[in-house]
């Protein structure tokens, strides 16, 4: 027996308003299990530091784990890529920076297999970090200018380690040498940053750039020397130690880091992310934390406000790698 066309109406209608009540029951939910935080270094450096903080943060913000998921190599690209081919449902972050989302790589590398601007959405800067210049005491220097008048003295004879062609701690040492009047060093990428550090320790070579929250290990080793740090205004976990803009005036070289997802996720789950970590940014434990390994916690803001800072970062950093030719293998 056909039902009145009221009836039916007001089931359509019924049906209808459920329906569309479902994507934002969906959104209300969100998260509802574990998000994993792509971090595009190995454990133990800088960005693995920094990373880790800032999820414990956001963990206690979203109510469910945030779990790290190391995944190197190629200065990022191995994680960036994964991250633009996951499903953008806001389960997959990644930890983003100069390299994959501010144009760095796109310099560096004759193709990648994703594109910055088209695969990503931004959510959100949480911190930046200076690094700090590190000799071997086999070294016959104890100053920065001593370092780069020995430098000078010994052109492409000194080894120095970084994490790899085109992270900011080897285009950190490179806009040191070129400011310095392009001075020369022999440069020696790692694939791991805590490996370069064991070679660094050992002697094996004699300087590197270093992210202070990296470096922290160090501190007080007899066999290593703090020269310089790279921001514009001395560390207070280093306060004995200079800036390179006190003997080089104007240089700065700073590194950032912040949160992107896969493009085509929903903004409202965009705005829970960002509001997430906004939240977590204002609290004491992760503040502390960052300012306690040597990172600069970044004051709240937009996704728009991060993609516009790593832009002219970025920019910096690809002027630089264009007058000296670098290319990553």
């Amino acid at each position: 027996m056909p039902l009145p066309a009221r009836t039916t109406r007001r089931t359509a209608l019924s049906a209808l308003a459920a329906g569309l009540a479902l994507p934002r029951l969906a959104f209300a939910a969100y998260p509802d299990r574990p998000i994993r935080l792509v971090i595009p270094y190995g454990g133990g450096g800088q960005t693995d530091i920094v990373s880790r903080l800032i999820g414990e943060g956001m963990a206690q913000q979203l109510g469910q784990p945030v779990l790290a998921d190391n995944r190197p190599g190629a200065a990022g690209n191995v994680a960036a890529e994964m991250v633009a081919r996951a499903p953008a449902d806001g389960y997959t972050v990644l930890i983003g920076s100069t390299g994959t989302l501010g144009g760095v790589n796109a310099s560096l590398y004759r193709s990648l297999g994703y594109d910055p601007e088209r695969d990503f959405l931004p959510i959100g800067l949480f911190c930046t970090a200076q690094n700090i210049v590190l000799t071997h005491a086999s070294l016959p220097v104890r100053t920065l200018p001593e370092f780069l008048a020995y430098i000078r003295a010994h052109p492409d004879e000194i080894p120095y380690a970084s994490s790899g062609t085109g992270a900011t701690t080897h285009l950190s040492m490179e806009m040191l040498l070129e400011r310095a009047g392009h001075l020369r060093m022999i440069h020696v990428p790692y694939r791991q940053s805590t490996q370069g550090m064991t070679d660094l320790l050992a002697g094996r070579v004699k300087a590197r750039c270093l992210g202070l929250p990296e470096a922290d290990v160090v501190k007080g080793d007899p066999n290593i020397r703090a020269l310089a740090v790279t921001g514009a205004q001395r560390s207070p976990q280093w306060p004995d130690v200079p800036t390179i803009a006190e003997i080089l005036p104007g240089f700065e070289a700073v590194n950032a880091f912040g949160l992107s997802v896969p493009a085509r996720t929903p903004p409202e789950i965009v705005a829970r992310l960002n509001a997430a970590l906004n939240a977590a940014l204002q609290t004491e434990p992760v503040r502390a934390g960052l300012l306690r390994v040597g990172a600069d916690p970044a004051a709240p803001g937009t996704p728009e406000a991060f993609m516009t800072y790593l832009r002219a970062r970025g920019e910096v950093w690809t002027a630089l790698i264009r007058r000296l030719g670098l290319v990553a293998e």
